[in-house]
């Protein structure tokens, strides 16, 4: 018998039942390569780092433990639930919520349907943060985070700059929830003030007496038109309230480009990421109204593509 056919018909006894005495033989090495190739038939993008995710979380272990127990049997409370979260996961569920956390910039992140995943391509956005900070020579960098989401970008750079304080804001109180969590997780919520807000429209209590150091974002930046070219997994599962803002994706650098200098300290900058292809049509925006300039554009890692776009106050370049 072929591997394949072996690997349909265990996969299908494994996808029946729930456990039983039956199932005692289920080892961490058979369950990580039956489950690598059941779910590369069904279309999962890394299959096998998929199939190693869902099995630590679901044994509660490490990755790098499973290759070191690869002959440990896996069996009740445990093979069901890494049964029912593989089931998930074929029907076309990101990983993230199904195991409630995403690594962004070396760190867990706590992640739910209520905010984005965070992506590798962001990770720039927290490195020009720090870049400013050490090049501006700022000892108790002001930050401010429009549209925080989980928190990702914001608990990165507080866990970076031991001495920096921030707020981090969102519209909906839900993301304010998980973004909260993770800044306990990471032990940086004495230093961050997380507030329920549209945009910049924050409350003058939160605002520093010299203003923001940074203003950072990483904005609902894709155009209505361009929701269906997303893929099917972002569209069904991820918030479309932090995808888009129901327009052609640059309103959230109009509010920047109108109400974000009066929040910003001499010197201060305006670091925001974009789209594939957006960063001259945001930094026209932005420009437009002649209270900032373009300082910087970076390129992600991870596609290639402009990512994260640098504003300086004009005049303050």
């Amino acid at each position: 018998m072929s591997f394949r056919r072996e690997s349909v018909s265990v996969y299908s006894r494994f996808m029946g039942a729930r456990t039983d005495a039956n199932t005692t033989d289920w080892t961490i090495g058979r369950l990580l390569n039956w489950t690598s190739d059941y779910l590369t038939r069904h279309g999962v993008e890394d299959a096998r780092l998929a199939s190693e995710v869902l099995l630590a979380h679901a044994t509660g272990c490490r990755r790098i433990d499973l290759y070191t127990w690869f002959e440990r049997t896996v069996a009740g409370a445990q093979l069901d639930r890494f049964r029912d979260w593989v089931r998930r996961a074929a029907a076309g569920e990101p990983i993230a919520y199904i195991v409630e956390e995403k690594e962004f910039f070396s760190l867990a992140f706590r992640v739910t349907p209520d905010v984005l995943i965070p992506r590798p391509e962001t990770e720039v956005l927290v490195e020009c943060v720090l870049d400013h900070c050490a090049r501006a020579g700022l000892s108790q960098p002001q930050l401010l985070d429009i549209g925080t989401g989980s928190g990702c970008i914001v608990v990165a750079v507080l866990t970076q700059l031991e001495s920096a304080r921030a707020v981090a804001t969102d519209v909906s109180p839900a993301a304010l929830t998980i973004a909260k969590l993770n800044a306990e997780r990471h032990r940086v919520s004495d230093r961050l003030a997380l507030v329920e807000a549209d945009r910049l429209a924050l409350p003058g209590e939160v605002v520093p007496e010299s203003g923001f150091d940074v203003l950072m974002s990483n904005p609902p930046y894709v155009g209505v038109d361009g929701m269906d070219s997303l893929d099917t997994m972002v569209r069904k599962y991820e918030p479309a309230v932090a995808l888009t803002n129901g327009g052609d994706g640059l309103s959230f650098y109009r509010s920047i480009a109108e109400s974000g200098a009066s929040l910003l300290a001499a010197g201060g900058v305006v670091i925001v990421e974009v789209a594939n292809g957006q960063a001259a049509s945001a930094s026209e925006v932005v420009e437009e109204t002649g209270k900032f300039v373009h300082r910087e554009t970076r390129t992600d890692r991870v596609v290639g593509q402009d990512r994260v776009v640098v504003f300086s106050l004009a005049g303050k370049a």
